[in-house]
């Protein structure tokens, strides 16, 4: 008997300790979103007219789409050609004073801003300030008592914790998307200050600039992009944390503009053939292979070849890493490096310089330097493409090529001018006096620096 009630109480204990192993299934999201929904807000925007290139926004070019619209829908066709385009995104409510979050890109040449709350207002925003290299912008409407979100720690994120979405993917407001967090730390294109949050969230058009929640309802994070061979979703997005979008906020807040500490070195990843060749036992941290002129590194004696192994208190693992560490240290600050040189590790003070600020649009767009004698739209080169392409002394970038000489030239967009008939062009004043002073019938040579390589092409202004 003894026996056969040890034997029951036996299987009781498995059975409880199975039961309280056992998964408790997916997280409970409704509550959450509840909680939440009314700190987000859906944001459209009316662009400045376009010409049309033989179709219309969405539509294939050729293929009769333009001939079906004008017969069945002529109410369709934009007059003369041209038509608004508009833009929807999402963003969040930080101040109950009517302060709104949201990415960049959402608001980039708006004339107008329209930000919908959950209550089904809508009322028209302003933009208080921009931070382009971080893909962000403050906005504000006139609105008092709103509902705030509960700002988070990204820093606390793990990676495969629970993650929630709010926003309007093709305009579908207030969806909501769930998933993981998969990575942290990501570098994304050319925003080499963000450490992106990856997720496998599904994020769309028109969530770009919501909150991504914790399951305790608090943002970590600002949705930003995806990475997509379609243009829809394929399973791997990336967020802004949040803690980086609220200290940018608060420096637009304080000064209207944001500063970043500036260290002023061109790196890359070591690789195993490149650590055996430095003498490290495994590939890590960020060589360097250009030091600017004049930069802090240079006072510092950074030298190239030197591999930077820590930022502060902080190991670099890979290149990536260090750009967010010097942007997140304000401009006068001294931090010490830990680099590698000539198979020893030393340790380097060095006092950070401020990134220059770019001129940035708040509301309308600046349109590009626009010379008819050349049938070019250019811009001045930004501080970061300066250093990522090693050219300290800047240069003007194509953004468009009409017709005209350049066209007739070859120049691209895309290309980048370094000197027109031997002089350097450095900025937008050089580049206008250059075309001023340019001989009439006579070919000069135009240097561009091209897909990373640079070549001369003939230029001929005629009369």
């Amino acid at each position: 008997m003894r026996i056969r009630l040890l034997a029951v109480f036996a299987a009781l204990f498995l059975f409880c300790a199975s039961a309280a192993a056992a998964p408790q299934g997916l997280p409970d999201f409704v509550a959450l979103a509840q909680k939440v929904n009314a700190t987000v807000v859906n944001i459209s925007t009316s662009q400045p007219p376009q010409q049309l290139a033989g179709a219309l926004p969405g539509y294939p070019e050729g293929e009769g789409y333009d001939d079906l619209l004008e017969r069945y829908l002529p109410e369709q066709v934009p007059p003369e050609g041209f038509y608004d385009s508009s833009s929807l995104g999402s963003g969040l409510i930080i101040s109950a004073e009517g302060e709104i979050l949201t990415n960049y890109h959402v608001v980039k040449d708006a004339r107008e801003i329209i930000v919908k709350l959950a209550d089904r207002r809508q009322l028209k925003a302003e933009v208080r300030g921009v931070d382009v290299a971080s893909d962000l912008a403050l906005l504000r409407i006139d609105a008092k008592d709103l509902p705030v979100a509960v700002i988070g720690d990204a820093d606390e994120l793990q990676v495969g914790e629970w993650v929630m979405a709010i926003g309007s993917p093709f305009g579908f407001d207030y969806s909501v998307t769930s998933g993981i967090v998969s990575a942290k730390g990501r570098s994304v294109g050319t925003e080499r200050y963000v450490p992106y949050i990856q997720t496998d969230v599904a994020i769309n058009p028109g969530n770009s600039g919501g909150p991504l929640f914790n399951l305790q309802g608090e943002v970590v994070g600002i949705n930003s992009q995806i990475y997509s061979r379609t243009g829809g979703f394929m399973g791997v997005s990336f967020a802004i944390p949040i803690n980086l979008a609220m200290d940018v906020v608060q420096q637009l807040r304080e000064t209207g503009r944001v500063s970043r500490g500036w260290l002023g070195v061109d790196i890359q990843d070591v690789t195993r053939e490149l650590a055996e060749g430095f003498g490290m036992s495994r590939p890590e941290g960020a060589l360097v292979r250009a030091v600017l002129p004049d930069s802090p590194a240079a006072a510092a004696g950074i030298r190239v070849g030197d591999v930077i192994l820590e930022f502060g208190e902080r190991v670099i693992h890979a290149a990536s890493e260090l750009p967010p560490l010097v942007g997140g240290v304000r401009a006068g600050h001294e931090v010490s490096l830990k680099v590698m040189r000539d198979g020893r590790s030393t340790r380097l003070p060095v006092t950070l310089g401020e990134v220059p600020v770019e001129e940035t649009p708040v509301l309308a767009a600046a349109e590009p330097e626009q010379n008819g004698l050349l049938g070019l739209d250019i811009r001045d080169l930004r501080f970061a493409e300066r250093e990522a392409l090693a050219l300290p002394d800047g240069g003007v970038l194509i953004e468009d090529v009409r017709p005209g000489p350049g066209l007739d030239a070859g120049l691209q967009a895309g290309d980048i001018i370094l000197s027109i008939d031997r002089r350097p062009v450095r900025n937008e004043k050089e580049f206008r006096s250059a075309v001023e002073d340019l001989p009439q019938d006579r070919h000069v040579a135009v240097l561009v620096q091209r897909a990373g390589s640079t070549m001369f092409l003939p230029l001929r202004v005629r009369r």
